[in-house]
């Protein structure tokens, strides 16, 4: 007689990487059979819900994670939001109710580093406390069972003990993730994983916010205004004023100048496009500064990608375009081919500001979709819409039985005339 089968379920909100949702889904079996219970075939599926990734409340995201659940019939089902969660200013990594089966990972509370792993694990423990349960004995079971394999066969959780979220590594030293059991009063999570500090915990939040905004998949965007911005600085180029001005900028001054050109287009792209979050009612205050510091920070490494690309390009447009010997007839003192240098670097930066700015990004939905205050309203309109959908399906349903109705009725009546 075969195995029985324990199905686990991955939800995650729509704009998560879906790459790294298929390949958990084709690594996890073999993971929980290792480290929860190998006695069972398990299968793992993964599904996009929006409900889980609109709220920065733990309670509704478990709550919403347990309909899914109950809807899909799956054993256990692990919810992956990309929103900070808090449980009295502190940082809420992963919470987990061990009679639901049902568990939630903050994706950004994980921070910025290798995140395949750290998801994994997560997963692996979460999953490992609902089936043995959160009580130091349940967890002392646990631990002796994981002792007893064989941890040459799946040597990344040589770090792992039974009561930790992830294994030990030098991030998690620096920001250590701590885990408890709430008492009664807090019913619905029999285990959470949270960061203490402020000071490590606002750190890893903002890096893992920035990290899943993706800046790279942003700089696509970007493609117009580097056309624009480079025409601009390479006929520019051509006139030795441009190169009288590097040769006489101080080092000290073309750092201000780079610094000024970045912070200008990034501010530009947050006025023009309207990426800075209000105050509102839906969203509480210390949640609308983070937004923004993520907006801001996803914004600078982007346009720091930018700079960096142009700054290449007109390096080779400079030695192609300008003969050293000219530029010894136009400029005083010695002359190298390090002066080629700081003028494509002034080229980069005046283009930047001068060229750039006021030009509209060719992709806009690619920008406001790397911020999260877009794609939450994103999801409420998805939600509203099943919502609208379902509702003219029941009305439809409702419409074509009483229609039903009328017709039997008709004909009951034609049969008694008759």
């Amino acid at each position: 007689m075969g195995a029985s089968t324990m199905k686990l379920g991955l939800i995650a909100p729509p704009g998560y990487p879906k790459e790294l949702g298929k390949r958990l889904e084709q690594e996890l079996p073999e993971w929980l059979s290792y480290y929860v219970a190998d006695e069972y075939n398990w299968e793992v599926e993964y599904v996009i819900n929006a409900l889980t990734g609109v709220t920065e409340d733990s309670i509704e995201v478990l709550n919403a994670t347990m309909d899914k659940k109950d809807e899909e019939n799956w054993d256990f089902s692990v919810c992956i939001t990309d929103l900070p969660l808090f449980n009295n200013e502190r940082l809420i990594v992963a919470e987990g109710n061990e009679e639901g089966h049902v568990a939630l990972i903050s994706l950004p509370s994980l921070g910025s580093t290798p995140m395949v792993k750290r998801v994994r694990e997560s997963i692996l423990q979460l999953v490992n406390e609902m089936y043995y349960g959160s009580s130091e004995e349940e967890r002392e079971e646990a631990e002796e069972r994981i002792l007893s394999k064989d941890k040459e066969d799946h040597h990344e959780l040589r770090n792992k003990n039974s009561t930790s979220l992830v294994g030990k590594r030098a991030f998690e030293r620096l920001s250590p993730i701590r885990r408890e059991t709430p008492d009664e009063e807090d019913s619905n999570v029999d285990v959470r994983f949270l960061v203490n500090s402020r000071g490590s915990g606002a750190l890893r939040l903002i890096s893992g916010m920035v990290r899943a905004n993706r800046p790279w998949a942003m700089f696509p965007a970007f493609m117009k205004v580097i056309v624009i911005a480079f025409t601009t600085g390479a006929y520019a180029l051509v006139f030795p004023t441009l190169w009288q001005l590097a040769n006489n900028y101080d080092v000290w001054r073309m750092f201000m100048l780079s610094i000024v050109s970045i912070l200008a287009m990034v501010g530009w792209v947050v006025v023009a496009h309207n990426l800075w979050e209000k105050p509102n009612q839906e969203r509480a205050d210390n949640i609308r500064k983070f937004y923004n510091t993520a907006t801001l920070l996803t914004l600078f490494i982007t346009v720091c990608l930018y700079y960096t690309l142009l700054f290449v390009l007109f390096s080779l447009a400079v030695i192609m375009i300008i003969p050293i010997g000219m530029l010894e007839s136009q400029l005083s003192g010695t002359v190298g081919y390090s002066h080629y240098f700081y003028i494509a670097w002034t080229a980069t930066s005046i283009s930047t500001i001068i060229g750039a700015l006021g030009s509209v990004l060719e992709n806009e939905e690619v920008v406001l979709s790397s911020t999260y205050g877009y794609r939450q309203r994103q999801r409420y309109k998805q939600i509203k819409q099943a919502e609208e959908e379902k509702q003219e399906a029941e009305e439809e349903k409702k419409e074509a039985a009483e229609e039903k109705k009328e017709a039997a009725q008709e004909k009951k009546n034609a049969q008694k005339a008759s």
